[in-house]
């Protein structure tokens, strides 16, 4: 695996919020955990920003994004809303989650449980080039389920 430092910061208030984590050694994303400083209940149907506690500062060419944990997702239908986010490396704000619950139960978070996961992946820039046609391929436009079930 590659490693980039990142330079990352607390926000006044998120002092005992655990910084990211990779709960095991292989593991591609970290575990972001909710700073909020009351339970918070995210009825069905209904998303919610949480903040994290912690603002981050991304060499230029790299990007974290902001993935769903598995396990809320399995457990309780609980996801991301704009999955998977992306923070730019210019950005220096805090950086928060939108939760979701798709569930069929009210879901309840309490401070430092850990709600996301958070990617460090390297990008590239694109430049554009405009043609009026484009090289034909053997699957050509087919998507949304051409090759079947």
């Amino acid at each position: 695996m590659d490693e980039v430092k990142v330079m990352i910061t607390k926000v006044k208030g998120a002092e005992d919020i655990p910084l990211p984590t990779y709960m095991t050694p292989q593991a591609a994303g970290m575990d972001l955990a909710a700073n909020i400083f009351e339970e918070v209940f995210i009825e069905p149907g209904e998303y919610k920003i949480i903040p994290c506690g912690i603002k981050i500062e991304l060499p230029l060419g790299y990007e974290a994004q902001v993935r769903p944990r598995s396990g809320l997702a399995a457990k309780y239908g609980v996801t991301l809303l704009n999955s998977p986010g992306t923070i730019d490396s210019d950005y220096r704000g805090e950086i928060k989650v939108i939760l979701i619950n798709l569930g069929k139960q009210r879901f309840s978070l309490k401070r430092g449980d850990r709600i996301a996961q958070l990617v460090i992946s390297s990008v590239s820039k694109a430049f554009l080039v405009e043609k009026d046609e484009l090289a034909k391929t053997h699957r050509g436009d087919g998507g949304f389920g051409h090759t079947g079930r």
